[in-house]
């Protein structure tokens, strides 16, 4: 598993464009699945027949990044970005367009800054990405607008059972969701894989419509808070703490019943866990949710550090802990209790 997560991460998926993500996933899951399909989203399925509760395992193929907007007459490109803070991107190396021409991003430099300058933080409308063109002509040679941005950076282990590297969110969820496409459990199993979430969970609309879950996971790499200065009640997760089991966030409310469905997985297993505590943000359960007659869904997240930067951190211990909780709640059909509570209105 961790090893298809450091391929992964390595691939690039800016939100929109996933497709060698897909193709990565696709040859993997056609070994497993009974079938595999793509919609006309871009949303990735491979469906393991069985018989009873259809259930959903979700995670998201798309990683944020950029895309070019325009190109100056130096030759510079602007670019539009989305769900990237502009303080965390300067200076970084990016790949651009389907021949991944190298670029970094740039800024007037400190020797230049007046003092008003020097104590502001940059926007994405004051940066450039420079891929060493001497003016407009040149640069056209190598990209074009429209293209898509990628950093660039590479999976590495360090520390104390750490990993860092780019797009954990949310390549460790796909990560994930594939070793769990690889067991047999006892319902009708659907992996999803989806576009544009970052952009307002776009390919979970698509996909819940077309699987019609009875029960959904989702599977996020989520927000660790715990930084010098932060209290503990604002940390959202904790690295080290395991597997992150949601109560609510910006877009779904976890039904009482399956939030107590994971908690006691969780403990009856002996598996680590801890509380999701942060409530801002949203997840494809905002929109598995709401589709059709409903869904039950329920989130397992992995804690990641610099979540929505070049580079995110976690550990090895807390893929492994979402992982287990994954496979016990499906293995020992803790879905299907959490089903008859809420249809019995427990």
């Amino acid at each position: 598993m961790l090893g298809r997560l450091k391929e992964m991460t390595e691939l690039n998926g800016v939100s929109g464009n996933e497709k060698a993500v897909r193709k990565y996933l696709k040859e993997f899951a056609i070994n497993y699945a009974d079938e595999v399909f793509t919609d006309a989203m871009g949303n990735l399925y491979a469906h393991k027949k069985g018989d009873g509760k259809r259930v959903m395992a979700c995670a998201h193929m798309d990683e944020v990044g950029m895309m070019v907007r325009g190109i100056r007459s130096d030759g510079l490109l602007a670019y539009q970005a989305a769900n990237l803070d502009a303080r965390v991107v300067v200076g970084k190396r990016v790949a651009i367009g389907e021949k991944s021409v190298p670029g970094v991003i740039g800024s007037k430099p400190i020797h230049l800054q007046s003092e008003e300058e020097f104590y502001q933080a940059y926007n994405h409308d004051s940066l450039y990405i420079d891929i060493g063109a001497s003016d407009k002509a040149d640069a056209q040679k190598y990209v074009s607008v429209g293209d898509y941005v990628a950093f660039t950076t590479k999976f590495e282990e360090f520390g104390d059972g750490m990993i860092r590297c780019k797009a954990l969110d949310d390549r460790v969820g796909c990560a994930i969701v594939t070793e769990l496409l690889k067991n047999d459990y006892d319902c009708d199993f659907y992996a999803v894989f989806t576009v544009q979430e970052e952009l307002g969970l776009r390919g979970s609309r698509a996909a819940a419509y077309n699987v019609k879950p009875d029960i959904a996971l989702i599977f996020e790499g989520t927000t660790a808070n715990d930084m010098p200065k932060v209290e503990g009640h604002e940390h959202v997760t904790r690295v080290h703490g395991g597997a992150a089991i949601t109560f609510m966030d910006g877009g779904t409310v976890t039904r009482p019943q399956m939030f107590d469905a994971l908690k006691r997985c969780a403990k009856e297993n002996g598996i680590r866990w801890q509380l999701r505590q942060g409530t801002r943000g949203r997840t494809d359960a905002g929109e598995i949710h709401l589709a059709g007659d409903g869904a039950i869904t329920g989130g397992i997240s992995v804690p990641c550090r610099y979540i929505h930067s070049p580079v995110t951190a976690t550990s090895k211990e807390d893929i492994i802990c979402a992982f287990e909780l994954a496979d016990a709640f499906l293995r020992q059909k803790y879905f299907e209790r959490a089903l008859e509570a809420v249809c019995s209105g427990k």
